[in-house]
């Protein structure tokens, strides 16, 4: 498997630690998280950066129509979500929002050179179906028109992630240290849109740990990984395995005790391992035609 691929797939595995993560934020307002970890992965990456000398500093530099692509794009996104959990069911707004990892395999067609197998547009479509089970324990869903803009916002927040995924490919001959510029800038946004809509939180000692770990990883670790992967991976490949995120979630809440076991969660790991497959199986190897 392709290097940018590996990264890509790090960036998944560490997604799947946030759930566990953010359940001990309870008490925090979300954009003042947002703020927060993204201080703290911009601050991380520009010290990473100055510590490498000369050469790490230029590899800060960048066009600045990449710079407001993944600043828009992070912001975006999460300022999206944060809205769909607000005006709708969490439920709904979840299942809405899983959709990008398809959309990232439907859209990855259209880059230059690159043919997606209905093979992987089917795993892709397995995996949704996974998700589906996990977040809805096989129960019946109904969406209820009075949550309209809250389903809109969770399906701008799907599409705002899988199109940056996609066309950040346009700009694959930028480093991905450069994110660190962006981190800063959605944590300006963060911190402004938390004092127009939020009030103040005092974090806990225990929480503070928590929104460094936060920082270092999910957020930080992971967006860099993410971008190095959709620019020089395999995206379409990338999309379908990003559905291993939510099941590597639900299992370290199981085992954290933070879930409880059910009948579905089985139902979804077959599912996700056959799209899986599926992907893997059907996924051309780097640098054969597309």
């Amino acid at each position: 498997m392709h290097g940018g691929t590996l990264s890509g797939l790090a960036a998944i595995a560490l997604w799947s630690l946030l759930a566990v993560l953010t359940t001990a934020t309870d008490g925090l307002p979300p954009f003042q998280v947002l703020a927060t970890t993204f201080a703290i992965a911009g601050c991380a990456g520009l010290a990473w950066s100055i510590g490498q000398g000369r050469a790490g500093i230029a590899r800060l530099r960048q066009p600045v129509a990449a710079l407001a692509l993944s600043t828009v794009a992070l912001f975006g996104y999460h300022a999206l979500y944060f809205i769909a959990l607000k005006r709708a069911p969490a439920v709904e707004a979840n299942l809405i929002n899983y959709l990008w990892p398809l959309l990232i395999v439907l859209l990855a067609g259209l880059l230059p050179g690159t043919r997606v197998a209905w093979q992987q547009l089917l795993g892709a479509a397995l995996g949704l179906f996974g998700a589906v089970a996990l977040v809805t324990r096989g129960e019946r869903l109904g969406l209820d028109p009075a949550h309209a803009p809250g389903y809109l916002a969770a399906l701008g927040a799907a599409v705002t992630w899988a199109v940056y995924s996609v066309v950040n490919r346009r700009f694959a001959a930028v480093p991905s240290a450069a994110l660190a510029g962006s981190c800063l800038l959605v944590a300006i946004l963060g911190g402004a849109a938390h004092g127009a809509l939020e009030s103040f939180v005092a974090p806990s000692p225990v929480q503070w740990l928590v929104l460094l770990v936060m920082g270092l990883g999910p957020v930080g670790a992971a967006f860099v990984l993410w971008d190095h992967g959709t620019k020089h991976g395999d995206i379409a490949l990338l999309g379908t395995l990003s559905y291993a995120a939510p099941l590597l979630s639900t299992l370290l809440l199981l085992v954290s005790g933070a879930a409880r076991p059910h009948w579905t969660q089985a139902v979804a790991v077959a599912l996700l391992l056959c799209g899986a497959w599926l992907g893997v199986r059907y996924a051309r190897p780097a640098g054969e035609p597309r």
